[in-house]
């Protein structure tokens, strides 16, 4: 079956503790991946950033919310245990406990609201409250809901610097491609990285730059600030003639537009090494080497430091 949602979790890990015995977090995750039926495949999913298992993220944010409402407590460290309200929860034989659910308890609201006792309305609401709304009513865990929102800004991002790619000079695009590569580690610093000037005979060549700081090989460029026609086979077929007359081995075709079908074949099954890179992974990488954008907002998620309060030294 498929990895349940968040609250599809929060009754059965409250049913595994109904015994009153402490349980490792362990053994209450693999009771609950047998109750759900998981594939080993479904248990190894990760989120899209592959930091964590969407499975084992939304069985913890599970037992955080069971927390707050005191329906559960972890008495030490990876344990955790019923608590007598979670008993009673049980004993009322609820269909499912969900945000609905969880708000008849007056701590799990106070633990949600930025001031004890605050109306809640959009000033007050805390930025998980903000996570559910876009969570459809905790069908994923609050970090999908970031990663999700964090790629849907990426994406725009990533159009917003092609746009402004596409206005700048054809010259000023050219010193752009040079700047991201010794961004991403070729060539050293900047000044001695390479050039991108026309060769003579170029055929197809626009310029160069060191492999590494030593220069022990040179990779050769091709930059087209093309908006919506392809890059079809037979430019990359002019970039490999270039290449052998220059009796080299490694290419980097970079565009601002996308690549054919059938180029990205033909230069998969090439002797020499030619990578080609479109405006969708253009922009990627130069969010993710800071090259045309700057940081606006910076957000840090925290965690609770489990190693500060297991020191037993007073």
């Amino acid at each position: 079956m498929a990895i349940p949602v968040l609250f599809e979790i929060t009754l059965p890990l409250l049913q595994i503790l109904a015994d009153g015995q402490e349980y490792p977090v362990a053994t209450i995750k693999e009771k609950l991946a047998a109750h759900f039926h998981l594939t080993q495949a479904e248990r190894e999913q990760t989120l899209p950033s592959g930091a964590n298992r969407v499975f084992d993220n939304r069985m913890a944010w599970a037992r955080v919310d069971l927390q707050l409402a005191k329906i559960i407590t972890s008495p030490s460290r990876g344990i955790v245990k019923i608590t007598p309200r979670g008993i009673d929860v049980l004993q009322n034989l609820p269909t499912k406990i969900d945000r609905k659910f969880l708000t008849q308890f007056p701590e799990y609201n106070n633990a949600r609201k930025r001031t004890t006792g605050a109306e809640t309305t959009q000033a007050t609401m805390t930025t998980l409250d903000v996570i559910e709304k876009q969570a459809l009513d905790f069908q994923q865990s609050p970090n999908e809901v970031l990663e999700r929102i964090y790629n849907e800004i990426q994406a725009s991002l990533a159009s917003l610097v092609i746009e402004r790619v596409l206005q700048i000079s054809p010259a000023r695009f050219e010193r752009l491609v040079v700047e991201l590569l010794v961004k991403m580690g070729y060539g050293g610093t900047l000044p001695d990285a390479g050039k991108m000037t026309k060769l003579s005979g170029d055929e197809g060549i626009d310029g160069v730059i060191k492999e590494d700081k030593l220069g022990l090989d040179m990779i050769y460029l091709q930059a087209k600030r093309w908006k919506d026609s392809s890059v079809g086979r037979p430019e990359i077929q002019k970039f490999v003639g270039a290449l052998a007359g220059q009796k080299a081995q490694k290419g980097v075709f970079i565009t601002t537009s996308f690549f054919s079908k059938e180029a990205r074949e033909y230069a998969a099954n090439l002797q020499q090494k030619v990578v080609l890179i479109d405006g969708e992974q253009l922009a990627e990488l130069m969010i993710e080497y800071d090259l045309g954008v700057s940081v606006a907002q910076t957000y840090l998620i925290k965690r609770v430091d489990n190693d500060y309060f297991d020191d037993n030294i007073d």
